[in-house]
């Protein structure tokens, strides 16, 4: 489940702009969510392989090329279809969780 929920919350952050891995980490981070860069690399990677993501290097004023990861057009569907289970899913828990017994 959290594999799925990180995958949505990646998807979540490139929809508003590209980013680079760090950049990731630190916004899931301030969001509360920790997650390592053992992690997260996979996982960018199985993503771009799924087509949901794409990569475009960037010079760096501060070091090497970062690789931006941006959300391809199948990755933006995926997002819809995501945000229509987390909605049907938060619905039903809040629903179980103002159930009187």
């Amino acid at each position: 489940m959290r594999k799925g929920m990180l995958e949505y919350c990646i998807l979540l952050l490139l929809q508003r702009k590209d980013a680079y891995a760090s950049e990731m980490i630190e916004r899931l981070k301030a969001a509360r969510l920790i997650v390592m860069e053992g992690t997260l690399y996979p996982l960018l990677t199985r993503m771009k392989n799924a087509g949901l993501l794409a990569y475009r290097w960037e010079e760096s004023t501060q070091g090497p090329p970062r690789k931006y990861y941006s959300l391809t057009p199948a990755g933006a569907m995926f997002l819809e279809q995501l945000r229509e289970s987390w909605e049907q899913l938060s619905y039903t828990i809040d629903a179980l969780n103002k159930t009187e017994e």
